[in-house]
């Protein structure tokens, strides 16, 4: 018994200590606010998404039909979110080929199906919001989050063209440069609280695009544990109605 409970403590050291290793040495990652039920946020994050990040990311395992889910009519889809394909049932694929896109950005660019699973919805929030200049870099940005990164700032007009600011302070006996905040060159079309709430919007429509039926299954759920509940007071019950004469 002693030898579990070290086994299970250790476990739970391990994993208390995953956060913090994680987090160490990075830029620290903000919390995005997100909410999947906010079908007016979805369609705006679809409509952001279909116009900056489709053009280089496929998301080869979602159809633009499932957009219904959203409120949109076949209609509004044709009209709005329709621009690399010919139908509503086709799969949000890119035209470029991948060798083409290999030579432009020196990879091929990820899938978006799934990359809020992959990376965390925290993640791709912060790194939307902390793109800067870097003349060094061959695309003329770079990022905060995920430094010297080969995809350039797509949404710059949105935000508008900044630059980093670093500041040299001594650690355990070292100099180091440590981030010192932003300086903008240039404004963007929007506000820095409206591109906020913008790649709010974007992370929001990849969280569900990454699983669009987690409301059904959350929702579903529910009534499962609910379930599981009754039958197991009905199942403690016969129990106990079985061994009454039992001793």
């Amino acid at each position: 018994m002693k030898k579990l409970l070290s086994i299970l403590a250790l476990v739970g050291v391990c994993f208390a200590t995953v956060p913090a290793m994680a987090s160490e040495g990075g830029y620290p990652l903000e919390p995005a606010p997100l909410d999947t039920s906010d079908m007016s946020s979805l369609q705006r994050g679809a409509k952001l998404f279909v116009n900056y990040c489709l053009n280089c990311h496929s998301a080869s395992m979602m159809r633009y039909n499932r957009l219904r889910d959203l409120g949109l009519t076949d209609e509004q889809i044709q009209q709005n979110l329709l621009f690399s394909a010919d139908k509503v049932g086709e799969l949000m694929t890119i035209s470029m080929p991948p060798k083409d896109a290999k030579a432009f950005f020196g990879a091929q660019p990820p899938d978006l199906s799934v990359i809020a699973r992959a990376r965390g919805n925290d993640w791709l929030y912060t790194y939307l919001r902390t793109f800067y200049r870097d003349d060094s870099r061959a695309t003329g940005w770079n990022n905060l989050v995920f430094p010297a990164v080969g995809m350039p700032h797509v949404l710059y007009e949105l935000q508008g063209q900044r630059a980093a600011k670093f500041a040299e302070v001594e650690e355990h006996g070292e100099k180091v440069h440590k981030f010192a905040g932003f300086e903008q060159i240039t404004p963007g079309k929007l506000s820095t609280q409206d591109y906020d709430q913008a790649t709010a919007d974007l992370v929001n429509y990849l969280n569900w695009m990454a699983e669009p039926a987690q409301s059904h299954r959350k929702r579903l759920g529910v009534w499962v544990l609910l379930f599981l509940g009754v039958l197991t007071v009905f199942a403690w019950r016969l129990n106990a109605a079985y061994w009454k004469d039992i001793k």
